[in-house]
Order: C-alpha cells, then structure tokens, then sequence
C-alpha cells in the first residue's frame, strides 16, 4: 500500500469560445513547447472553416469527427509461453478519446496544405464523413483485433 495521497484529479478548464471540455484537452495536446495560444488560435481557425464548408455548427462536426475515429477495441501484446500473442482488449474511454485524437492530429500534420488550421479542418471533415487517414488507423486497429480474435482468450 503506498503511503502517499491519492492524486487529485483538478479537470480541465473549458474552451473559452465554444465552452468544450473536449475542445480544451484537443488545445492541450495540440500545442507544441507549451504554445497554449498558438495551438488554441489552431484549433479556432480549424473549427471555423469547418463552419463554411460543413454549412453546420463546427462543435457538433467536431465531436462527431472525434467519435468516427474513436476506437472501440485494441491489441495488446501478451507473452504467453515464449510465444507473443497480439491480444484484442476493449479499450476505456479516457483512452478511446486520447488516441482519436491524436490520431487526427497527426493525420492532420502529415497533410499538405497551406497552414495548419486549414489541415486540421480538412482532416476533422474527413473524419466527420468517415474518411481520412485518422478513420482509416481506426479501421486496421479494428481489423487487426478481429484477426486475432482467436486469442482473446488470453486476456486478463
């Protein structure tokens, strides 16, 4: 038993624009070195281009974005008798939002294009209509779990 405190989780502070939680913790892990500004002056460019080319409230094309690329289920490695068995595990919450979205960011970094807002909002619209390269990571994680579906059995 560890002698220390539990540590208390403080939250996030909401996006001051678009009152998000999710929209805070996108700001959060888009920023590089800190640059809180730069990465929220990112991330408000991106949402109001997708409100001119979605013709729809950019909040609801984000959080449905960021749902379409959520995924339900992993494989994790586990070692069982000299062997490496890739494992399907369901993955919580916290993480199914954390690899959403960073694999947009991602996806949205590896694009060509002018500037960075306009590739985020290109990528999110991409994945607004299951498309994109962030929907397709979603798609070989779930087909790699099905393919080894037959280990499942070693989940613990």
């Amino acid at each position: 038993m560890g002698r220390k405190k539990k540590t208390v989780d403080r939250g996030i502070a909401p996006d001051p624009k678009y009152n998000s939680v999710v929209v805070s913790k996108f700001v959060n892990r888009m920023m590089w070195e800190g640059k809180r500004s730069i990465g929220l002056r990112i991330v408000h460019e991106a949402l109001g281009i997708l409100q001119q080319k979605a013709e729809k409230e950019p909040l609801e094309v984000f959080l449905k974005a960021l749902d379409n690329v959520k995924p339900m289920i992993e494989v994790k490695s586990r070692r069982v008798g000299g062997a490496t068995y890739q494992v399907p595990v369901e993955i919580r919450e916290s993480r199914r939002e954390a690899l959403g979205m960073r694999w947009i960011i991602t996806a949205a970094r590896s694009r060509s294009g002018h500037g960075m807002g306009e590739r985020l909002a290109s990528e999110l619209l991409d994945a607004y209509n299951s498309t994109g390269t962030a929907f397709k990571k979603k798609e070989d994680t779930h087909k790699m779990a099905e393919a080894n579906k037959a280990f499942a059995h070693y989940r613990w």
